[in-house]
């Protein structure tokens, strides 16, 4: 007799990744003190460009229409962080340009200063069809049974 796999009505995968978001978060809010970043920490930061909430000015969208890893090290301005994400001044070409990014978006996090690194879910990006096709209707998410997440892989070797 097969065993039906138990579903994580607790939702852990997501609790996991939403408390290793707010380490992301806890680091840029240090980033954003007066007195800036500690010794030669700087980040990393990888995100989803069309991720729901996204801001990017066009002309960075365009060259990066996927994703993009941003350095916040000497030069950032105007950063700010909240419950939703962070949005930070950066220079693209020696322009500044503002990017709002949602902390759902953020799909690395590095500090190679002291090899630091998590990695998130991608979100789900959305998709437009093409205008003569119907969107067609996703099939349901087959539950795999549960999750384990292994933070061995964060840990500084």
């Amino acid at each position: 007799m097969a065993e039906t796999p138990v579903r994580d009505e607790m939702g852990y995968e997501a609790m996991a990744q939403n408390a290793l978001r707010g380490v992301v978060r806890a680091a840029l809010e240090r980033a954003a003190m007066p007195e800036g970043l500690p010794g030669e920490h700087h980040f990393y930061i990888t995100f989803k460009t069309r991720a729901k909430g996204v801001s990017v000015p066009p002309d960075v969208s365009e060259k990066y229409p996927d994703e993009i890893t941003v350095v916040m090290q000497h030069q950032y301005w105007d950063l700010t962080i909240d419950d939703e994400g962070f949005s930070v001044l950066l220079k693209f070409g020696g322009q500044p340009k503002k990017l709002v990014t949602p902390w759902t978006a953020v799909v690395r996090f590095y500090d190679p200063s002291v090899q630091f690194l998590l990695q998130f879910e991608a979100p789900e990006m959305p998709t437009e069809p093409e205008p003569e096709e119907k969107p067609e209707t996703p099939a349901p998410p087959v539950d795999d049974g549960p999750k384990v997440v292994s933070l061995d892989q964060f840990r500084k070797k």
